[in-house]
């Protein structure tokens, strides 16, 4: 997790774009930071573009929003 964007959250990640793989690893990183599992995140637009959209099954936007910045301030302390 790097932080915010505008109004979206910038993530990096290692896996290259071939066959999904960094999407694969978008979600991962996001249920990660969020403690949800694999299966409570749907990619619904941008499987072959930079920009992603995701849905989030269980969770309030608010308290995603409260888990992310606080997985980023702890990526900046380390």
């Amino acid at each position: 997790m790097v932080g915010r964007h505008g109004d979206a959250w910038k993530i990096r990640v290692a896996a290259a774009p071939e066959r999904g793989r960094a999407n694969d690893e978008v979600i991962a990183v996001v249920a990660a930071a969020l403690d949800i599992s694999l299966s409570a995140i749907l990619l619904v637009a941008g499987a072959s573009s930079r920009d992603k959209i995701v849905e989030l099954k269980g969770i309030e936007a608010a308290e995603a929003e409260r888990r992310l910045a606080h997985a980023v301030a702890a990526a900046v302390s380390q």
